[in-house]
């Protein structure tokens, strides 16, 4: 899972999709609370890759 920080601009979309993955904190800042995901989790991170209004994430 990588995270473009230049783009991120903590909307929290990823959170929505995937709140066992993604958490933006207090400061607008994305947080990846895990970095291998497990097979149930990987439905809510492809969903939060293609919503992200930014283009910040990836699975790379």
């Amino acid at each position: 899972m990588t995270v473009d920080r230049s783009r991120c601009n903590g909307l929290g979309v990823c959170e929505a999709f995937a709140p066992d993955v993604f958490e933006v904190d207090d400061n607008g800042d994305l947080v990846l609370l895990t970095e291998q995901l497990t097979d149930a989790q990987l439905e809510g991170v492809d969903q939060a890759i293609a919503a992200c209004p930014t283009e910040a994430l990836s699975r790379a």
